[in-house]
């Protein structure tokens, strides 16, 4: 029975940061778009919520209009209440049919004066609620058209990113498939914890890429070498040689070139 070839060090090292490079790319692709369907959605709700207020105050300042209708009837009402009562003052029998009529007539011109006041009132208040609706309108359509634009701006890098991100995950998952099921956890640890998702990443100027302290000499020697698995004791991320990380990241672009 044939011996299962054992997998070096350095042939892990580079399937890891293959894998590292494909997911960086989709994280890149899911970045583009981060923001876009959260503004989306809270422009729709914006929209929304304008386009409810902007119902509200037509209906209040509709139910004014309605008010100021119902107290002109009743201005109406009492002119011809008045008018009724100053003909019957003319053929009354004595003084007090006369005052009585009189108290009348008192009472509807309050009436009407309160009602001409209440009138005034509700013009003021549907001016109002119009320069409300006015400026709700305006944003409302600014927004809507700010809406529009974003909605086409996701919509295109959707079309744009999906096809590739959906090669790109398909391609996560046979890299994966490649490293051992130990190391493969240890690196989906690491890209849960650090920033940007970066788990394995190169020396670069003598420290770990994103890192400003310095690995020893000697430590830049043994990942050289690629003999072991060393993890960076600052950031915990696996550390690569330069070298090796440029070629294969050249393999990589040219894997989606």
């Amino acid at each position: 029975m044939a011996k299962k070839k054992e997998i070096s060090v350095e042939e892990k090292l580079r399937a890891l940061y293959d894998l590292q490079l494909i997911d960086s790319r989709i994280d890149e692709i899911r970045n583009v778009r981060g923001e876009l369907p959260l503004e989306v959605e809270d422009l729709e709700d914006e929209v929304a919520g304008l386009n409810t207020r902007i119902t509200n105050l037509e209906a209040e300042a509709t139910g004014l209009d309605t008010d100021i209708s119902n107290k002109k009837l009743a201005i109406e009402e009492s002119n011809a209440l008045v008018k009724k009562y100053e003909e019957q003052q003319k053929s009354v029998r004595n003084n007090r049919e006369f005052d009585s009529l009189s108290k009348e007539i008192e009472f509807q011109d309050l009436e009407i004066q309160l009602a001409e006041k209440r009138i005034k009132e509700f013009q003021v208040k549907i001016a109002q609620k119009n320069d409300v609706i006015t400026t709700a309108k305006e944003k409302f359509t600014k927004q809507e058209t700010h809406l529009a634009h974003k909605k086409e701006e996701l919509e295109a890098i959707l079309k744009e990113t999906e096809k590739e991100e959906t090669i790109l995950n398909k391609k996560s998952e046979e890299f994966s498939k490649s490293i051992d099921a130990h190391l493969l956890t240890a690196y989906s640890r690491i890209r849960s914890k650090v920033k940007n998702g970066l788990a394995v990443v190169s020396i670069e100027r003598g420290a770990a890429g994103g890192s400003f302290f310095t690995i020893p000499p000697q430590v830049q020697l043994e990942i050289a070498n690629r003999k072991k698995i060393t993890i960076d004791e600052y950031s915990g991320r696996i550390l690569i040689d330069a070298a090796l990380a440029a070629e294969e990241k050249e393999k990589i672009d040219g894997l989606f070139a």
